[in-house]
């Protein structure tokens, strides 16, 4: 009898909901190679400024990283990721296709690995497979349990009211923290805002669908706005203060674990699940978590900027090669 309740629930999908989960995976990989490119333009400007960013983006800052190619490539490349990422959540719940970011941490961890020749570590690795596992077990289950409900002024009202809490917790926090160098902060901020700017994404695409385009749903598109630029300083000031892999670890994680609890609790996409998916939603949203906790404290570049000297854990002759190749680039009118 269970079994054909479960096949039933199956056939009463909206097959529509599943073509969501390809652009996702686009979205990912191009979010990968975004922050990769963001990260090394922003190291590069840091050198030529003298000064690191992780304690907040200068004049000098800014206007550096528009003379950048690499950055400005991996912001049109982010701008890309972001675009699929909508197209995505038009066609699917957002707790299906939010988590699948985690596909952008596995390549910028290989990318980032390989481009800074420092090796990853037995703990880190382990810590890559339990975000990971932990994200591909919640997808896998939101499939086939989760659907889209329509977006009520209640359900607008509600998250804006939460988004307004979080906004000024995220600003406090940056001015109270801003010149302690710790990544996992600026991780954290940009993940929660990052979640609130795909939970707005969603709303509005669904008041667009419902035919419903009015003083709330501006609010929405306000907030969205506000949430993108604020989170857009907090992963900037990451990348300073931690390697690429980590910002997009928590990222790929933070930010879907805040959207899927909105989709959840707000939105009731999963109000068709079965007890035992919401266990298995908690206990798979937990595993990934300490991945990216374990991650953020056994990284060898953890907390470590572009000024710094080799990180700990990394060979010197290999630190003192990239940074000189970096320093000369830095200096020189290359194309990077």
């Amino acid at each position: 009898m269970q079994l054909l309740e479960a096949i039933d629930e199956v056939a009463s999908l909206d097959p529509k909901q599943f073509f969501g989960i390809p652009l996702a995976l686009i979205g990912a990989a191009l979010l990968a190679f975004g922050a990769q490119y963001q990260s090394r333009g922003l190291n590069k400007v840091e050198r030529i400024v003298g000064a690191s960013a992780g304690s907040g983006l200068s004049l000098r800052h800014v206007l550096g990283l528009l003379r950048r190619p690499s950055w400005v490539t991996g912001t049109l490349l982010l701008g890309l990721a972001v675009a699929f990422q909508i197209g995505s959540l038009a066609l699917s719940p957002i707790i299906i296709v939010q988590p699948i970011g985690v596909v952008g941490l596995v390549i910028t961890s290989i990318l980032n690995s390989r481009l800074s020749g420092v090796r990853l570590d037995r703990r880190v690795r382990f810590s890559i497979t339990l975000a990971v596992l932990g994200i591909v077990v919640f997808v896998t289950i939101a499939a086939f349990t989760a659907t889209d409900r329509p977006v009520t002024d209640a359900k607008l009202t509600i998250i804006l009211i939460t988004f307004a809490v979080v906004l000024a917790l995220a600003l406090l926090a940056f001015m109270l923290l801003r010149h302690h160098r710790v990544a996992l902060l600026f991780i954290v901020g940009a993940g929660v805002l990052y979640g609130f700017v795909a939970t707005f994404a969603k709303a509005v695409i669904g008041r667009l669908q419902q035919g419903e385009f009015e003083t709330l749903t501006w609010l929405c598109v306000a907030a969205l706005v506000v949430g993108a630029l604020l989170g857009m300083v907090f992963v900037q000031n990451a990348y300073s203060s931690g390697p690429p892999d980590l910002v997009v670890a928590g990222l790929t994680v933070i930010d879907p674990i805040v959207a899927v609890l909105i989709g959840i609790i707000v939105l009731h996409e999963a109000a068709n699940a079965p007890v035992w998916a919401s266990l298995v939603f908690v206990g798979s949203g937990a595993m990934a978590v300490v991945g990216v906790i374990g991650l953020a404290k056994f990284h060898p570049q953890s907390g470590h900027s572009a000024l710094d000297g080799a990180p700990q854990g990394a060979a010197g002759t290999e630190g003192a090669r990239a940074g000189g190749a970096e320093g000369t680039d830095a200096e020189s009118t290359g194309t990077r």
